[in-house]
């Protein structure tokens, strides 16, 4: 008797190689090193060569400690913009930098120094371990940025520590220089206590902070028992009072209350009465702004006086009225000061400990008392705080303190409070107004705030603003916000690390710089590095650097300042896009160099605190050394945050600050390069991006649905060559046509949502086509023809032209996002393909239905969502055992009727 055949194999059963279980921690290793063996980026760039550029220019992240997940967030995105824009065609190359100078580096190698019992380490040495430091977490983040996928030139990234980016940073210098931006002057700097150094407005955090706020008495002169009654939140500027302001446009009166006769603004009086227990008190008379400009002050434990002075920068809504002037402490201060002839007086020596000075006669300074006490403060309180107060005490001169709860500004880096502190610094004029012809050698180096104009470099660089594209759109109102009040740029640093303002001083202590000596210093320094400025004898150096036609004083002292790193890192525009031909617009070197068209990079895409620090940095060093702003595009991302909406940070990391460590290392080796990839994709990144396990988990499903998706499509494509068995469109079945259209219209909305950088939408349009109109539709109905059907009928064969049309284009579109999986189930699709996905051009397809089709196949879907669940409830009362068992008696009339004798099969 013969055996009954095996009815499995009479079907056309799907099998792959394209694995069900995605087993990226394995396989993504693998796909790394073949990637790496083919030079995969390479290959890419050779076949883009001649086709229109794109440049996203990298903002560069910090070279230290491990990349967290917020640098994986800002690297991804950026990978979505260059990988799509390679397949929609474009010659895309993408140059990796980092940012490799500054305060926590060095901060670092100090701790590291110390502890070795190296505490008299001079510069030289600092900085050849600062670089060895730098080079270290290079190396490590590089290999971190490419297990994540990341394309890019990693053998040759741009370093700001690199001579020859150091030689470009200086040219680019020299021209600002040249063009008369750069002055020195003694002016009021954010000063950083711990690390002793001036900081930059993009290396301020506000952070809440409770300050001691006190209500002082300064004793009117010739006036027994009188007083003009001040506010202040920062005691210890007491010591440098010179002045008192008051508002002109206020009514101000004299009042007779508790403990004597106070000067007070009529809009405060009655809060000032409640906070100091005034229950009666009585108004003497009003005094008005010709008055108050004539009266003169006794310091409360200083011997010297001081005056009054209208301003408008005192407000009326906190304090008394009046605000006392210590010039050498604040900038509204210092306005005021330069303005009436005040001494710009500052007894804060770098350790931020009070001191005498040589701006006063010693006699007319503080008390010794208070000498040596530090403004530095500890929960929130400082020795020379709590020293001022017992001073006020005693000379019974304070009349109300209390705690002020206020946001103030905290050095980045430590985390603590910063004072305002007036140093001899280099600034650039942010009102400059540029003046044609070039200075002479020997020109002097223009001191303080000199030479400003209403309508001067601060409106060329907001008409820059206006005249470049910002995505999201509030983008432009948070930098026109931060340029429009943003003070002159404090660009030098009291540190060893970093690129060296190559200035000097002669022997009476004038500062020599100009753009000839700055070129020559770049031209050294492009020679030997820039320890060649700390390590060579000033005559020496001044021999080398001091310019042929020099008539001005000789040099005696070369600076030890740096330059602030957002000089470094903004100069990439010089140093990067104009350097590197690869990036340019135009292969032509003369064209590159006369029009900043060539060079403008397309996209700079970084996080929204950028707008203060590598936007603004950027777009000011180019507009003021090249004429235009370095971007055509800026693109802005959301902070990553934790389920508790606090940003997650390097820094914090590094103290422990999290349960589970939050580096991109670990969260791609619980799910993943592709997973984390794709979960960056599905994030509206304009927004604040919360990360957490439970939504990586969520995206993980979606990744498997993706998955399976190309899995089917493939797995019924192991015998279908589409050089012999293709269907011509004309000739595809009908459900295959719906489909096909279907999926160009997917395609054309996912090439849009690329195309305006909305890669959340691709990722849903993606996601929701696979799961809807594919596996719970068109998947699930070609089923039959495909394993039932004879090989070669002509459905099954237009079904598998479908499937490979759709495998081979699904892969492209989600190769952006998903750069591992896509290039392996890549491998898998049959017929002459590009040796990777990511060597291939994606171009959306063209392909309509005609209105009578769509309505047809709309009609049949209707009816079979009626069906279904009539079918699903008779399977589970055991009615039938499985869909192909039951009779379907359908009662239709009309235009549904029509639609189904159209083509009865098809339903």
């Amino acid at each position: 008797m013969s055996e009954k055949p095996e009815y499995k194999n009479t079907l056309n059963l799907p099998r792959t190689e394209f694995s069900m279980q995605a087993n990226l921690l394995q396989r993504e290793p693998q796909r790394l090193a073949q990637w790496e063996a083919d030079e995969i980026y390479a290959q890419i760039q050779r076949s883009r060569v001649g086709h229109e550029q794109f440049i996203l220019h990298d903002g560069p992240p910090f070279a230290n400690g491990d990349v967290h997940i917020g640098n994986a967030l800002n690297k991804i995105l950026k990978d979505l913009v260059v990988k799509s824009k390679t397949l929609r065609g474009f010659q895309a190359p993408y140059v990796p930098g980092w940012d490799c100078h500054g305060l926590p580096i060095e901060s670092k190698v100090t701790q590291e120094l110390r502890a070795a019992g190296r505490t008299d380490a001079d510069a030289a040495t600092i900085r050849t371990a600062c670089d060895v430091y730098a080079r270290k977490y290079i190396d490590l983040q590089r290999e971190q940025f490419k297990r994540l996928g990341i394309f890019g030139d990693w053998q040759n990234p741009y370093l700001t520590l690199d001579r020859q980016y150091e030689a470009d940073e200086l040219r680019l210098f020299a021209d600002i220089v040249e063009r008369g931006f750069v002055y020195r002057g003694k002016k009021p700097v954010y000063w950083s206590i711990p690390f002793k150094t001036a900081l930059a407005e993009a290396e301020v955090e506000y952070n809440d902070h409770v300050s001691q706020s006190v209500y002082v008495k300064f004793p009117l002169k010739g006036e027994p028992n009188t007083y003009i009654l001040i506010w202040t939140t920062t005691p210890w500027t007491l010591p440098a009072n010179l002045a008192v302001a008051f508002n002109p446009s206020f009514h101000y009166s004299l009042v007779m209350a508790e403990g004597g006769a106070f000067l007070i603004a009529n809009p405060l009086l009655s809060s000032v009465s409640q906070k100091l227990g005034w229950e009666n008190y009585q108004i003497i008379r009003t005094l008005h702004a010709d008055e108050l400009a004539t009266l003169e002050y006794q310091h409360p434990f200083c011997p010297r006086t001081g005056r009054l002075y209208p301003t408008d920068f005192v407000t009326n809504d906190t304090g008394t009225g009046f605000v006392h002037i210590a010039p050498g402490h604040g900038m509204d201060d210092y306005q005021l000061g330069l303005k009436v002839g005040l001494p710009i007086y500052c007894p804060v020596d770098d350790d931020g400990r009070l001191m005498i000075t040589d701006d006063l006669p010693r006699e007319q300074q503080m008390p010794e008392v208070l000498l040596g006490k530090s403004t530095l403060e500890k929960h929130n309180r400082s020795e020379a705080n709590d020293a001022v107060l017992a001073l006020l005490t005693e000379r019974q001169s304070l009349a109300f303190r209390e705690d002020y709860h206020h946001s103030y500004p905290h050095c980045w880096r430590s985390k603590t409070p910063i004072i305002f502190r007036a140093v001899d610094q280099w600034f650039i004029r942010i009102d400059h107004q540029v003046s044609a012809g070039t200075p002479k050698a020997d020109s002097k180096v223009p001191q303080g705030d000199t030479n400003s104009a209403a309508n001067g470099f601060r409106q060329v660089a907001l008409a820059a603003i206006a005249t470049s594209k910002w995505i999201p759109d509030w983008g432009q109102n948070r930098i026109e916000g931060a340029v429009k009040t943003r003070p002159d740029w404090c660009i030098s640093r009291q540190r060893s690390w970093g690129v060296p303002i190559p200035a000097f001083y002669s022997a009476n202590g004038e500062p020599i710089l100009n753009a000839a000596i700055v070129r020559q210093a770049a031209t050294l320094i492009e020679q030997h590095g820039s320890n060649i400025w700390f390590a060579t004898p000033v005559a020496e150096l001044w021999s080398q650097c001091r310019p042929a036609d020099w008539t001005g004083p000789e040099a005696v002292r070369k600076g030890a300042d740096t330059l602030d790193v957002w000089i470094d890192s903004g100069s990439s525009s010089r140093a990067v896009l104009q350097r590197r031909k690869e990036l340019w617009h135009s292969p032509t070197a003369d064209a590159a160099e006369s029009s900043p068209a060539w060079w403008q990079a397309d996209v700079y895409l970084e996080g929204s605190d950028q707008h203060r620090g590598w936007f603004q940095s950027s777009l000011l060093l180019s507009l003021a050394a090249n004429g235009a702003p370095p971007f055509k595009t800026v693109l802005t991302h959301g902070f990553m945050v934790d389920e508790d909406r606090e940003k997650i940070s390097k820094s914090k990391q590094g103290q422990g600050g999290y349960s589970k460590p939050q580096t991109a290392d670990h969260y791609i080796k619980e799910y993943g390069a592709d997973v984390v990839r794709l979960w960056v994709a599905s994030q509206d990144y304009r927004n604040d991006i919360t990360v957490s396990e439970e939504r990586l988990r969520k995206v993980g499903e979606t990744y498997r649905l993706l998955r399976n998706t190309l899995r089917y499509q493939l797995s019924n494509l192991y015998d279908f060559d589409p050089t012999q068995h293709a269907v011509a469109t004309v000739h595809l079945t009908g459900l295959d046509r719906w489909i096909l259209a279907s999926f160009a219209q997917l395609e054309r909305q996912v090439a849009d949502a690329y195309d305006t950088y909305e890669f959340h939408s691709a990722y849903q349009k993606l996601s929701q086509f696979a799961a809807v109109d594919l596996s719970a539709l068109y998947h699930d109905i070609v089923k039959d023809r495909l394993y039932t059907f004879a090989v070669n009928s002509p459905s099954r064969r237009s079904t598998q032209t479908a499937l490979h049309f759709m495998v081979t284009r699904l892969s492209q579109m989600l190769a952006p996002m998903l750069a591992f999986t896509t290039e392996e189930a890549w491998g898998f699709i049959p017929g002459r393909l590009e040796k990777s996905v990511h060597l291939s051009t994606w171009v959306p397809t063209e392909l309509n239905l005609s209105e009578a089709e769509r309505e047809l196949w709309n009609a049949r879907f209707k009816i079979r969502e009626q069906v279904l669940p009539k079918l699903e409830v008779a399977r589970q009362s055991k009615q039938i055992g499985k869909a192909l068992d039951a009779v379907l008696h359908l009662a239709l009339t009309g235009r549904d009727l029509d639609f189904v004798k159209a083509d009865p099969e098809a339903l």
